[in-house]
């Protein structure tokens, strides 16, 4: 059986900059064609939003995570937000705004393969970074972006946190054409298979650390000097795979820190256990992850 890994002697900082969504999950036999209507199974809610999975991920990996982001003024914001909070993320810069929080609308079949429909809301006020949230990602170890809120605002934040020597991690999802500026900011980039075919070998190659999800075959990271490591998942029985990638990312920039061949095998055990549950709240703890790696 494998050691845990040891941690950094301190928390890894983290500050994820992303969405934070309420999610409405609705369990079917299979997914809808389109123009197709089927009968669910049942349905749930709960906080999601690539942004706020990733940071409680990361949090219940073991960082001292801050997020931000925004909610709006309806009934999800403060569930949401105390989300966060039960998580140990700092949530003082989250920021309100009128109208509705952000909604993501997933049907997930008997095979746990999903569709997710996500309604921006709140999330499409983050149009720029103040004074603080700024000087958040400044005095971070580490800056963890996605592509659910606007780009112009991702770019500024990767650009600050480069020029202020903090890591930058970009889960370019969805995905999209990706400028230089931002390539040019970015240390770790995170895909899947799609991902990495749309995006393509020009735009992977530009960033020094490339770290590829197979879903149930893994996932490899390729660095500098030809540097190159795969990891496989232990075995456990697929319920959902909705947040699973999330529960990956959270994982892998919060044991950064420990190189890549450790953080990436980190993540892979945390992404498989994600799958054993349902909804995307489903980021296990730094010890469910230390025992499923002493098991394999």
């Amino acid at each position: 059986m494998a050691a845990p890994d040891a941690p950094p002697t301190a928390a890894t900082r983290v500050v994820v900059l992303g969405s934070i969504n309420m999610d409405l999950v609705a369990v079917t036999t299979r997914l809808p064609q389109p123009g197709e209507t089927v009968l669910g199974q049942s349905l749930h809610t709960g906080p999601g939003g690539k942004g706020g999975n990733q940071a409680v991920a990361a949090a219940r990996a073991g960082a001292a995570v801050s997020f931000l982001g925004a909610v709006g003024d309806d009934t999800f914001a403060l569930q949401l937000r105390q989300h966060l909070v039960d998580a140990e993320v700092d949530a003082r810069l989250l920021r309100e705004t009128r109208g509705p929080s952000g909604v993501a609308l997933i049907t997930v079949d008997a095979h746990g393969e999903n569709s997710i429909v996500v309604v921006g809301g709140a999330n499409a006020t983050m149009t720029g970074l103040d004074a603080g949230e700024l000087d958040a990602i400044a005095a971070a170890d580490l800056l963890l972006c996605q592509l659910e809120l606007p780009l112009p605002t991702v770019v500024a934040a990767c650009r600050h946190a480069h020029e202020h020597a903090v890591t930058v991690i970009l889960n370019p999802s969805p995905a999209q054409p990706l400028p230089a500026e931002l390539l040019d900011c970015v240390d770790v980039l995170v895909v899947n298979e799609t991902e990495a075919d749309q995006l393509g070998d020009a735009v992977l190659g530009r960033v020094p650390h490339l770290v590829t999800t197979f879903g149930g075959r893994g996932a490899s990271h390729h660095g500098p000097g030809g540097a190159h490591v795969h990891a496989d998942p232990p075995a456990v029985e697929v319920l959902d795979t909705t947040g699973a990638g999330d529960a990956f990312t959270g994982e892998l920039a919060s044991s950064w820190r420990l190189g890549p061949a450790v953080a990436v095998r980190r993540a892979v055990a945390a992404g498989a256990l994600a799958t054993t549950r349902h909804g995307a709240d489903t980021a296990p703890t730094r010890a469910e992850v230390d025992a499923a790696l002493e098991a394999t």
